[in-house]
């Protein structure tokens, strides 16, 4: 049932249901993954204790009225079974959807999440920006053995009124089971762009990293020759 109104969905919404292309360079690393099905059954623990919450409400709600009219609690009988069954498969379906449709994309160079399916929030964001990556887990979260990977960018704060999975310069990888893994990766990433790629060291100015390619130092290296020269004159 579930897998026939997917289709028909992402059919009708025109949900991509691949993973989103990042370009790489070519022997490069390109990793796609959900997350894990763990977040799933996260995801299912709320709208079990909620729609328990709301189902024996209505139920009280129709005692109160059985004992009060019961005919009228009779004829309510069937919209009331309608009210409490017909929403929680929408929202069962909704949940399904959810994690089918969240992806992750990491290469060497950037990362990106999609997610969504009225409206899909695609965004990504490179490793060369990155300033901070923090690992999150709840006592809820610690129990089904995952964790949420939030990496940051320059001013990664979010405004009011933004969404904060559509905010550009940060990502929110959700329901992840190897957390340690998937940062030592970025981590990995982030000091590979910082020297550029090629290898180069970072020099330390004032505490702080400066990142200077051969060129750079080989036009400083210049500088310092023509000043001795000119100084011996």
């Amino acid at each position: 049932m579930y897998r026939g109104v997917w289709a028909a969905l992402t059919r009708c919404f025109k949900v991509p249901q691949q993973a989103p292309n990042l370009p790489t360079v070519e022997g490069g690393m390109h990793r796609s993954f959900h997350p894990s099905p763990r977040f799933l059954s996260y995801l299912k623990l709320y709208f079990w204790v909620a729609i328990t919450l709301i189902n024996l409400a209505l139920i009280g709600a129709w005692v109160m009225l059985y004992l009060g009219n019961p005919f009228w609690a009779w004829v309510l009988s069937v919209p009331l079974i309608g009210l409490m069954v017909i929403p929680d498969l929408i929202v069962y379906l909704a949940l399904h959807l959810r994690y089918d449709t969240m992806w992750y994309v990491m290469t060497d160079q950037s990362l990106r999440c999609r997610r969504g399916i009225w409206t899909i929030v695609e965004h990504t964001i490179t490793f060369e920006n990155v300033q901070n990556v923090d690992v999150h887990r709840g006592p809820l979260q610690y129990f089904f053995g995952i964790s949420t990977i939030v990496v940051e960018t320059a001013g990664a704060t979010v405004g009011e009124g933004q969404n904060e999975f559509a905010v550009g310069n940060k990502a929110i990888l959700e329901g992840i089971a190897n957390p340690k893994e998937i940062r030592g990766l970025i981590m990995e990433r982030v000091r590979r762009s910082r020297s550029g790629g090629l290898g180069d060291d970072e020099t330390i100015w004032g505490g702080e990293q400066e990142r200077w390619s051969r060129e750079d130092l080989r036009l400083l290296e210049e500088i310092r020759d023509e000043l001795c020269s000119e100084k011996s004159l």
